[in-house]
Parts: structure tokens; sequence; C-alpha cells
């Protein structure tokens, strides 16, 4: 059983509660004697810190971790021709290679709900992208743990740590981090958004941008969905809790496996998928064209057997521009909207949340790590509970 304690070590917390006694001033280094030439002002100063370190860490729970694990599922093995021969083992005739597999680390809070959360990252990003903020503060995984429900961070495959890609990819440097500024709403490159719920320190920026890491081999839907499918059947019934590029894939992955119970979207950016029966005309803007994916009838009325749950934020234009990393999203945000109608009009159950619209603005293309992820998390947790799917493990 683990205890995390606002990540101070407990021996710290330990330590304060020696200030202003003899202890304190062995721990210092002091005798008793030396002690009275101390400044009263700087002994008050060092207790003073050292209190405010433990009253910080106090103000959180502490979260137990019942169990905790990683795994990986899904992929492929392929063998080359020929025999493997031991004294030339740097020849692969007759060797095996496993690859093309989704992986999973998860962890199970204390009094955990019986249907644990599937995080899964979107482009560029890996599943760190749930964990700690870029500015330290607790992420969409701890959010949800102290929630109680279990949750499995997705690395998809060809990313990550699920990198091992059977096909071959040339991986280079690309600088785009001016792209990504804007591509996500920070703002645009070097201004940030008004009331944008993005700490803008340096430090934060640095770390934001180091969360990005590039596909191992070529992005493929079926392969990342095939996958995400074969760790809900090892994990069981489960939530679905995708990011951007991840929404496609998501969809299919629900289309796939009756285990999926129901889906989180947050700012699906592509994949839109649609009955081949019904096709909505692609739309074009600033970053390129947004098509469409037909898909059979059958497959789509499989996802208006579960709940689905759509948020975008904020800062996406309802009029065309030329500013690429905006104009990105309103087409999103408009192909998202005849989608989730696509799902109602077959009797599904779908909505669609634009933050704006119901009060919570400044919101990012990463919403569950902004400032307000703790909303966020609040957010998601009642609509589980809503849908009748937030219910204790037996």
């Amino acid at each position: 059983m683990l205890r995390h304690l606002s990540g101070l070590p407990i021996s710290l917390i330990e330590k304060t509660r020696l200030f202003l006694t003899r202890d304190a001033l062995h721990l210092w280094g002091i005798d008793d004697n030396q002690g009275c030439a101390m400044s009263l002002r700087t002994l008050l100063l060092t207790a003073t810190a050292g209190l405010a370190l433990a009253t910080q860490a106090l103000a959180f729970e502490p979260l137990t971790i019942i169990d905790q694990g990683s795994f990986s599922a899904g992929g492929t093995v392929t063998t080359q021709p020929g025999t493997f021969d031991n004294r030339r083992p740097m020849d692969t005739a007759g060797q095996t290679f496993h690859g093309d597999h989704a992986y999973a680390s998860y962890q199970v809070p204390e009094a955990p709900r019986s249907l644990p959360l599937l995080l899964w990252h979107g482009a560029f990003q890996s599943g760190k992208s749930w964990e700690t903020t870029a500015d330290g503060r607790e992420g969409f995984q701890t959010l949800m743990l102290r929630h109680h429900f279990p949750v499995y961070i997705i690395d998809q495959p060809r990313r990550g740590r699920a990198g091992n890609s059977a096909v071959a990819a040339e991986v280079s440097p690309m600088a785009f981090d001016q792209l990504y500024f804007d591509m996500f709403r920070i703002g645009q490159w070097p201004a940030y958004f008004d009331g944008v719920q993005f700490d803008a320190s340096e430090e934060t920026l640095d770390e934001f941008m180091r969360s990005v890491t590039p596909n191992t081999g070529a992005f493929d839907p079926e392969v990342v969905s095939e996958g995400v499918s074969a760790l809900v059947d090892r994990i069981g019934p489960s939530i679905l809790i995708t990011h951007s590029q991840a929404g496609g894939p998501g969809w299919l992955t629900a289309i796939k496996n009756p285990g999926v119970r129901a889906v989180i979207s947050y700012e699906p950016g592509s994949g839109f998928v649609f009955p081949e029966s019904d096709l909505p005309d692609p739309m074009s803007g600033a970053a390129g064209t947004l098509e469409p994916v037909a898909i059979s009838d059958a497959d789509f009325d499989k996802l208006t057997q579960i709940p689905i749950l759509v948020y975008y934020g904020d800062n996406i234009p309802e009029e065309p521009t030329n500013l690429f990393g905006l104009d990105n999203w309103r087409t999103r945000l408009a192909m998202a909207r005849l989608w989730v109608d696509a799902i109602n009009a077959r009797g599904g159950d779908a909505t669609l949340v634009h933050l704006p619209e119901v009060g919570v603005t400044g919101n990012t293309h990463f919403i569950f790590s902004d400032l307000n992820n703790g909303q966020i998390a609040e957010m998601a947790a009642t609509w589980i509970e809503e849908k009748g799917l937030g219910d204790p493990a037996q």
C-alpha cells in the first residue's frame, strides 16, 4: 500500500514537528548554550518556513493505492525466414520481432469504483499527458484516482513505451514548438490568450514542450484501435477517455469492443466516423480539409448503444480565419456537432459541451491538464455517475 502526500516525503513533515524544541536545536547543530545566541527573529523565520511546508503537505488528503502495475497487450509477432544461428546472433534469419502492441500502466485506489478509466493521449503525446501537469500540479490521473476510479494510462502502438513499430519510419527533429503553442490554443505566439487556463511561466512552457514525442511508425487508426481493444479485453469493462487524435480510434475501439461502456472525448481532432449512407460534406479551412470517415451503418449504430460526452475548450473562432492553429479547431468543432447530431438522430446518447457556453472559460486544447483541471475532473466524474456508471466495485 502506497501513501503519497503532495509529493513531500513524510520525513520532512516529521522534522517540522521539531521546530522550537530542544531537538530542533540539535537538528540544526546548535547546543543549548549556543541556542541562546540565535536571534529570536531567525528562529521564528525558520520555524515559520518549516511549518508552512508541513501545512502545504497536509492540505492534501493522503492517496492510498492498493494495486499498481503495467503491461502490454495486442500487437504482432513476425518471424524472419531461415534458421537462427547462435554463433551469428546479428543475422536476423529465423529471429522474431514483437511490435505494434499497446502499453498501459495502472493504479487502483482504495475503495475503487467498478469501471476503470482508460486515458488515451493525442498526437505528439504519450501517457505523460495525464500525469503531473507542466506546472507541477496533480494531473488528471491523480484527480480521478481521488474520485476512486481505477486509472489506466495508455501509450498507443508506435508511440512512447509502445514504440516497437512493425513498420519502418524516419524520426527527425522538427522545430514545431511555435506551431504547438498556436495549435494547442495556449495563445498566438508569442502572446498568451487573456485568461488562458495555462501557467505563463517560462518553466511551465519548457516542461510542456518536453512532453512532445514522435511516432515511431506511421499513425494507423486500425493498428492503434486494435491495440487498445486488446487492452480492454485484458482489463474488462471500462470507460474510455480520449484526447485529440485518439478521438477517431476511440470510436473504432468502442465499435470493435463491447467492453467499452462509455466514452469521454476531449477535443477529438479527426476520424469522425459517419454512416456511409449519410455522410456530411468535407469542411475546409486554413488548416486544410477535414473529411468525414465512412463506416457501415451497422457499425455506426453500435455507437448509439453507449453514452458519449465530447468537450471543447475556449478560443475557437466561429468564423473562418487565416490563422492555422485557430481555424483548425473551428472546423473540428463544427464537424463534432454534426457527429453528435448523427448519433442522437439514431437514438443514441451523445452530448457536446463547448465549455465557454456553460461559463467555463480559458481552456486550451489540453482541457484536462489546464489550471482548472480539478473542475474538469469533477465534471467528468459527475457525468459518469449520472449515467449510472460510477458504482463502487463489489
